[in-house]
C-alpha cells in the first residue's frame, strides 16, 4: 500500500507547483525586463539630449582648440579650415559636410562610427560667414549604457532567483492545502463506498428473496416487476459504489504483471451470454501470445467489463460486437467496436465526464469515466468514435511490458516462495 496519494497524483501536484513557480517568475522577470527597458530608453534620451545641447552650444560659441573633452570644433572662414592645435580624430573633420553647409546655409547633423567608438556631428552655418562643425566623442555615454545594460542583466538573474524561491513558496502554500482536500476527499470517498458496501449486499439479497417469494405466492405481475426492478436498482447502486470505491483506491494498488489476453477472455466468456440473450454476436480476434501489460488486474478487468457492457447495452437485438485484441508498436491495442445507435463525433470526449447527461437525458453515470481513469492510471489512452446509427467503437492502448522485465519479475517471484 503506498498511501493516498498514488503516482500520478503526485506529479500533477509537482507540475502544479512548477507552474506556479514559473508563472511567478515570468512575471518578476516581466517587471524587471520593463522596467530596465524604461530606464534604457530614459537613459539613451537624456544622454542625447545633453549632446545635442552641447553640440548646439559649441557651434554657437566654441573656438578651435578649446573644445571640452571628446569635442572638437572646426571653423571654415574665408575658405581655410582651421582644425586648431589638438590632436584630430582620423577621418575628422567631414569637409564634404562643411562644404554642403557652405554652399546651402542649411545645418546638417549625423551620426558616425569611426575608430572603435560613435560621434555625433553637427555642421551649421556660424557667425560672419563662417561655417562651423562641432564633434562629439560618445564613448563614455556608450560606456554607460553597456554599465547599465549589465546591471540589469544581474538584476535580472537576481530576479529569477528570487522569483523561483517566491514561486516554491508560493507553490507550497497553495497546492498544499489542495493537497490535503483531495487526499480528505479520496478517504471520504473510500470509506463511504466500503461502508455502504455492506448494506446495500444486503438489501440486494432480500429484494431478490422477496423476488422469488412473491413468483412462489403467485403475486400479480406487475409486483413482481416492481420487485425485479427494485433488485436491479439496488444493484445498479451497488456497482456505483463499487466503482466509487475503484476509483478512490486505484492509486493505492501496487502494479504487477497482467496478462491482458485473458484478462480480455475471462470478460468476453461472462460477457456473452447476455449478449446471447439480445441475439448479439459477439466475436473476439486476439493472438495466441500472452500481452503482458504492468497494472492492477482488477482494475483492467473492470475497464473491460465496462467497455462490453456499453457496447452490449446500445446494441440492438441481432447487431454484432466485435473486440479485437493485438500488440503493436511496444503498445497492446484493445478495440470494441459495435453496431449500436452510436454517437455524435463531437460527443466523443464528452462521453468520459462523469454522469454526463447525453441526448434524451440518457445518463452514462461513472462507468466510462472509471475506464478513462484506469486507462491513464495504466499510463495509456482510450478513444472513441462513432457516428449516430453506424455504431462505436472504443480503442484502448497500454504500454506493454517488455518480455525481459516479466521474465525478471518472474524469476524473483520464483525465488521468493
Amino acid at each position: 500500500m503506498r498511501g493516498t496519494w498514488g503516482d500520478a497524483e503526485r506529479a500533477e501536484v509537482r507540475r502544479a507547483r512548477l507552474r506556479v513557480s514559473v508563472l511567478v517568475g515570468l512575471a518578476i522577470t516581466v517587471m524587471v525586463a520593463f522596467v530596465g527597458a524604461i530606464s534604457y530608453v530614459v537613459m539613451v534620451q537624456a544622454q542625447r539630449t545633453q549632446v545635442t545641447r552641447e553640440l548646439r552650444y559649441n557651434a554657437r560659441f566654441g573656438v578651435p582648440g578649446t573644445a571640452p573633452r571628446c569635442a572638437w570644433v572646426f571653423v571654415l572662414r574665408d575658405g581655410v579650415l582651421d582644425l586648431g592645435p589638438l590632436t584630430v580624430p582620423e577621418g575628422f573633420p567631414l569637409r564634404d559636410d562643411v562644404g554642403a553647409v557652405a554652399a546651402s546655409g542649411t545645418a546638417v547633423e549625423r551620426d558616425v562610427s569611426a575608430n572603435g567608438t560613435q560621434y555625433v556631428v553637427l555642421t551649421a552655418p556660424g557667425a560672419d560667414r563662417t561655417t562651423v562643425q562641432a564633434v562629439f566623442d560618445l564613448r563614455y555615454q556608450l560606456a554607460d549604457r553597456v554599465h547599465l545594460l549589465q546591471a540589469l542583466g544581474i538584476a535580472q538573474v537576481a530576479g529569477l532567483l528570487v522569483a523561483a524561491l517566491i514561486g516554491l513558496g508560493v507553490g507550497r502554500r497553495t497546492v498544499g492545502p489542495l493537497v490535503e482536500a483531495l487526499a480528505r476527499q479520496r478517504r471520504f470517498v473510500a470509506d463511504a463506498s466500503h461502508e455502504l458496501r455492506t448494506p446495500i449486499a444486503r438489501a440486494y439479497l432480500r429484494a431478490q428473496l422477496l423476488s422469488r417469494l412473491a413468483e412462489a405466492a403467485d403475486l400479480p405481475g406487475d409486483h413482481r416487476d416492481s420487485l425485479d426492478a427494485l433488485a436491479r436498482s439496488i444493484r445498479g447502486l451497488g456497482d456505483v459504489v463499487d466503482d466509487l470505491l475503484l476509483s478512490a483506491q486505484l492509486d493505492e494498488r501496487t502494479g504487477q504483471a497482467v496478462d491482458l489476453a485473458v484478462v480480455v477472455s475471462a470478460a468476453v466468456a461472462e460477457e456473452h451470454e447476455r449478449a446471447a440473450e439480445r441475439r448479439i454476436e459477439l466475436t473476439v480476434t486476439q493472438p495466441g501470445i500472452s500481452l503482458v501489460v504492468n497494472g492492477v488486474e482488477t482494475a483492467l478487468r473492470r475497464a473491460v467489463d465496462e467497455l462490453l457492457a456499453n457496447a452490449v447495452r446500445h446494441t440492438p437485438e441481432g447487431g454484432r460486437i466485435e473486440v479485437r485484441l493485438r500488440a503493436e508498436a511496444g503498445q497492446v491495442s484493445l478495440v470494441v467496436a459495435d453496431t449500436g445507435e452510436g454517437f455524435d463525433p463531437v460527443e466523443a470526449e464528452r462521453l468520459f465526464d462523469r454522469f454526463r447527461h447525453g441526448p434524451g437525458e440518457k445518463r452514462f453515470g461513472l462507468g466510462l469515466s472509471l475506464v478513462r481513469e484506469i486507462v491513464t492510471g495504466h499510463g495509456g489512452t482510450v478513444e472513441a468514435a462513432g457516428h449516430p446509427g453506424r455504431g462505436a467503437r472504443f480503442t484502448v492502448r497500454l504500454p506493454l511490458e517488455r518480455p525481459n522485465a516479466v521474465a525478471l519479475k518472474e524469476r524473483i517471484t520464483a525465488a521468493c516462495l
